[in-house]
């Protein structure tokens, strides 16, 4: 299964997904009038609560549920995956995923609120399959769709998270899988089972604090770096286009080495972590009290600009610069772990990043699990929740124990299935999205 998982992604993330993404990324861009450019209004509406305003939560607490399940081990394990695995040009491509992808995270959580529903008992419900039913007019693809984000659910959002929690408090404190497994499982339990108000409460208070401490860390590192900054940044870009130019020395601390290379693992673990074009911030979104649909889809937006374009960039950069400071510095580690070794220098480093991981994977279980539920309640009702979320429940402690390869492998397979029919939405209702 694996070795089909991993040529199926070589096909789909080698040309046709990066084009796809690209092409779209850019097309909203320009249609858009540079979206991204009110990326300060975004910030400022989003601490502006709306109160008079129709929805569940606040749209804070929808940015928060978004950022939740967004920021999460693709900040940590993704971008190390991609260093390793495409060369410091990765993290170029990943940056540049999440700068134009500000504006497909726009057009999406528009239409999801455009075409959110209000429920019997009150709720809001919304997301790609209601524009892909109400707007387009394919009840069968908005089935497809919510079907791929329940699978979704159960890889990027749950078996990621939960293999890579445990695997940190093995590695850390020498911690059972198993009983790991469990405890997690338990918590996150108790969190979904209250909904989104009990998500959004979380996550309001779990995200930003959490986000803080890891970029402090970062900070403090590139300061220690601040010597192979330049250097750094110039590694990057010129692996990112000229990957074969690389001085030798440099070039034996990473292992790609061509353009494609750098741009499909870049491109993917971009996606992986941002998310924009998958259409799981419109579910969030569409849940928000927003007078308007450009109102929530610009805070939606700078969660793409928080998770990619900052947390992503920091991450590879302390990673880069460590492995320009001290070539040697990786030995020994995964692929998976250069961000670990990055941080080793420091006092407590190991510890400070293992903390940060459990937390990112600890709230995008939580957010993650609500796009899940969303997707079951409109392929079965809301009946379906509940079992639902013991089937979640459950997949945590299977993940947790699950191989790290076959698990990535996995995700970025769903990711592209996931994100077909959205794009599919997005490029058919465009006329429908008004620029902000």
């Amino acid at each position: 299964m694996l070795s089909i998982l991993s040529a199926l992604n070589q096909f789909i993330w080698g040309i046709p997904m990066p084009v796809l993404l690209f092409s779209v990324h850019i097309y909203f861009t320009f249609y858009l009038k540079g979206v991204q450019k009110h990326i300060g209004k975004a910030i400022s509406l989003s601490i502006k609560p709306d109160n008079f305003a129709e929805g569940d939560i606040s749209g804070f607490a929808a940015l928060s549920a978004t950022l939740a399940a967004t920021i999460g081990t693709g900040n940590i394990v993704g971008v190390s995956t991609a260093v390793a695995l495409g060369g410091p040009g990765a993290i170029f491509w990943c940056w540049l995923t999440g700068l134009l992808g500000m504006a497909t995270s726009y057009a999406e959580c528009f239409l999801g609120v455009l075409y959110r529903k209000r429920t019997k008992d009150g709720t809001y419900i919304g997301g790609p399959m209601y524009a892909i039913e109400y707007g387009m007019k394919k009840k069968w693809l908005a089935m497809a769709f919510c079907f791929f984000t329940l699978v979704a659910s159960y890889g990027v959002g749950c078996s990621t998270q939960a293999r890579a929690i445990t695997e940190t408090a093995h590695t850390l404190w020498g911690l059972s899988e198993y009983i790991v497994g469990i405890i997690i499982a338990i918590i996150v339990g108790l969190v979904i089972v209250g909904g989104i108000e009990s998500i959004g409460r979380i996550c309001t208070k779990l995200v930003p604090s959490m986000g803080f401490f890891y970029l402090f860390a970062c900070i403090f590192i590139l300061i220690i770096n601040r010597n192979f900054l330049l250097a750094g940044l110039k590694t990057i870009i010129q692996s990112a286009f000229l990957p074969s130019k690389l001085p030798t020395a440099l070039a034996g601390g990473f292992i790609g080495g061509s353009l494609k290379t750098a741009a499909r693992y870049g491109i993917a673990r971009g996606l992986f972590t941002n998310e924009a074009g998958l259409g799981s911030a419109a579910i969030a979104a569409a849940g928000a009290k927003t007078s308007h649909p450009s109102n929530q889809a610009l805070i939606s937006m700078s969660a793409t600009f928080w998770d990619t374009v900052v947390m992503c960039a920091i991450t590879g950069l302390v990673i880069v610069t460590n492995i320009l400071k001290n070539p040697s510095s990786t030995k020994g580690y995964s692929m998976g772990e250069l961000t670990t070794a990055a941080f080793s220098p420091i006092p407590f480093g190991r510890t400070v990043l293992g903390i940060s991981l459990i937390a990112f994977a600890v709230a995008t279980l939580i957010g993650w699990s609500y796009f899940g539920e969303k997707a079951v309640e409109y392929l079965f009702g809301k009946s379906g929740i509940n079992t639902y979320r013991l089937c979640y429940i459950i997949m945590i402690y299977i993940g947790s124990i699950m191989s790290m390869k076959l698990v990535w492998e996995l995700t970025d397979f769903v990711n592209a299935l996931m994100a077909i029919p959205n794009l599919l939405c997005l490029m058919a209702l465009r006329k429908k999205i008004q620029p902000y």
